[in-house]
């Protein structure tokens, strides 16, 4: 049948649902003391045990209306992506995907139809179905996963697209960045200068990457380490920025540095190990905090005067022993999964966001901008064999 909203035609039985068909729908959005909150998908248990429940501050849904825009986030914990947008009636709503262990993601900074998005061992791009102004059951962008690139599993964490238009990507597990390749796994382009060879070992775990002017500029690693798996070592204060194109480290002593963005002429990221979001100081040499944030922070995107962060619970060695640890105890705090929306001209939390559940950690963030109310199409029902959208007609 067809949508008389759309130009996309389902067969029967392909009704959205916004939890991959483990359970018969999504509960509805719910009121609570802080604002809007859904609870979303998972195998029932209880009614007051939901596997994911969102929960957000009083005002964010109305900041996120006056945005004009969407927000993406993933967890690779879960395996999930996650689209968060607003009802009709004014009320959160979330939509979400399995994609396993998923982790970069990019979105198109214009009007929110493409995104680019890395899983265990493959890239996916995800394109808008609809057309201008086409809505389906009531959502304004579906995304469908039309191309993938089967890469084997490399650890691909940040990913981005160049002006040129190509897909561009941070190996962790060959310690580079690399970009797609048509016949092998991947096609190495640039490694820093105190790796000695592209070799399977994750080495130093880079991990963030940030463009400039279109083209690739600034990365994150949390050491500069040469041997297999030498990083954790070094997850004090072994963290370092490094400029790409003058192969030259811009900031050191940093605990596990993640998430570099260019924003405004600014390098901002995070100095994960110790819970604070901030910026590069050119003149010093060193990282300048803004605020600090109750969790293990990755994942970052700028809107107007902005900043959205993704916060993280620690989990095992890896992110225990850490400065955050003390910063926490300090402050009398426990660790939280979730967003923050930071004001830039004050360093305060505006708006904030809380994933709980069995949802423990996020790793990227982006904004859908023009984007109202999202969905997505995944693998694990068959509404994406039963969904098809037909192009303008071309020619023979």
């Amino acid at each position: 049948m067809a949508d008389t909203q759309s130009n996309i035609v389902t067969a029967p039985g392909s009704t959205p649902t916004a939890n991959d068909g483990n359970s018969p729908g999504a509960a509805p959005p719910a009121a609570g003391a802080a604002g809007a909150a859904t609870a979303v998908g998972g195998e029932a248990k209880k009614p007051d045990q939901p596997w994911l429940e969102v929960t957000a501050s009083r005002h964010f849904a109305g900041w996120l209306a006056e945005q004009k825009a969407a927000i993406a986030f993933t967890t690779y914990q879960a395996g999930k992506v996650l689209l968060l947008g607003v009802n009709p009636d004014g009320r959160l709503s979330i939509f979400e995907r399995t994609f396993s262990r998923c982790m970069g993601l990019w979105a198109d900074d214009k009007d929110g139809r493409t995104m680019w998005l890395s899983s265990l061992y493959q890239l996916w791009k995800l394109e808008d179905s609809l057309t201008g102004g086409e809505k389906y059951h009531n959502y304004d962008r579906l995304y469908i996963p039309r191309v993938g690139y089967t890469t084997g599993d490399l650890d691909v964490h940040d990913v981005a697209v160049e002006s040129s238009g190509r897909l561009i990507f941070i190996n962790t597990l060959f310690s580079g960045i690399s970009t797609l390749s048509d016949k092998r796994s991947f096609v190495p382009l640039w490694k820093p200068k105190f790796i000695s060879k592209f070799a399977p070992e994750d080495r130093c775990h880079l991990n963030g990457l940030a463009l400039e002017n279109g083209r690739a500029a600034f990365v994150t690693s949390c050491s500069e380490s040469d041997v297999a798996d030498g990083w954790r070592d070094r997850r004090q204060n072994g963290g370092v920025v490094i400029d790409v194109r003058a192969d030259e480290i811009l900031c050191r002593n940093l605990s596990m540095p993640h998430s570099p963005r260019v924003n405004n002429g600014r390098l901002y990221f995070h100095n994960s190990g110790c819970g604070f979001f901030g910026y590069l100081d050119r003149s010093r040499g060193a990282f300048e905090p803004i605020c600090f944030c109750p969790g293990y922070l990755r994942g970052l995107a700028f809107i107007g005067g902005y900043a959205i962060v993704g916060l993280s619970k620690p989990r095992d060695r890896t992110f225990t022993g850490l400065p955050l640890d003390g910063e926490l105890k300090k402050r009398e705090a426990e660790p939280q999964c979730g967003l923050q929306i930071i004001d830039l001209r004050t360093g305060d939390v505006a708006h904030w966001v809380r994933v709980e559940g069995t949802v423990s950690e996020l790793y990227d963030v982006a904004i859908l901008h023009g984007v109202t109310r999202p969905m997505a199409l995944g693998f694990k029902t068959d509404e994406i064999q039963r969904t098809l959208a037909m192009d303008d007609v071309g020619k023979l």
